[in-house]
């Protein structure tokens, strides 16, 4: 996530030379390097120094040593930070961090990777307009960015976005799957499902008229379409992706307890 980050960041034209990164693992340093002519090193401390905005692109688990390395830079810079670990509450870095500490809290999703993701963001009470405006032009580099008011909402946006392309992507094998069983080869399948929910997408982001809507114009009364949709419903798929995402924000909130 952080390569992506840094890859938005650069193909929106920041500067490669304003950005440093820092991971104890060389080889993860060179992958970042091959993006474009950035500072890298083996220190947070380092990479925090002289950084106006730090990412914490970092794994929950070592996200308290993590805060605890740039405590010092953050201070004395006055350093917006933004973490995008899921389960790491603001609070608990603000207990590393500082009370004062400016803190965005972020939950990007995987097509991040390709420039498509979609970002949910909540500012703690130190975080400024001028810091939310830098926030979201850093996420915004990959995708979609929407603010919450409290905290709570990023695991319903977990729930929804940051696990959502596995649902896609579950629903999509099960279209292959059935696609195969009806007589078609997998590759023919494959490229068909793939590309049938790939123009789905793009008609619910850029047609006027509503999923409702879009939903009804295919439907054909007495059709293939009406029989499918009647399928479903008789068999609970809105109740089923309700009981998943339920589940899903649950975990969210269990991971922050356990963070503490």
């Amino acid at each position: 996530m952080a390569g992506s980050i840094i890859g938005g960041l650069l193909e929106s034209g920041h500067p490669a030379g304003r950005i440093s990164a820092a991971d104890p693992f060389p080889d993860s340093l060179e992958r970042l390097r091959e993006l474009g002519p950035l500072h890298t090193c083996a220190d947070n401390a380092e990479a925090a120094a002289t950084a106006d905005v730090i990412i914490m692109a970092v794994k929950p688990q070592v996200m308290a040593e993590a805060t605890e390395s740039i405590s010092a830079a953050v201070a004395e810079k006055a350093a917006l930070v933004i973490s995008i670990a899921a389960g790491v509450t603001v609070e608990s870095m603000a207990a590393r961090l500082g009370m004062g500490a400016a803190i965005v809290r972020c939950m990007p999703n995987t097509p991040a990777l390709l420039g498509c993701g979609a970002s949910g963001l909540f500012g703690n009470s130190n975080v400024t307009p001028e810091h939310r405006s830098l926030a979201q032009s850093i996420m915004g580099a990959v995708g979609e960015t929407r603010w919450v008011d409290s905290e709570q909402a990023l695991d319903a946006i977990t729930a929804l976005s940051g696990s959502g392309p596995a649902y896609f992507f579950l629903f999509t094998e099960a279209m292959i799957d059935a696609g195969c069983a009806l007589g078609l080869d997998r590759e023919t399948a494959t490229t068909l499902a793939t590309q049938t929910a790939l123009g789905a997408a793009r008609m619910a982001r850029e047609s006027d008229v509503d999923l409702v809507e879009l939903r009804r114009r295919v439907t054909s009364p007495g059709g293939t379409t009406e029989r499918a949709v009647q399928q479903f419903e008789e068999d609970g798929l809105r109740r089923l992706v309700g009981n998943a995402m339920d589940a899903a924000a649950e975990r969210a909130a269990e991971m922050a307890r356990e963070m503490g």
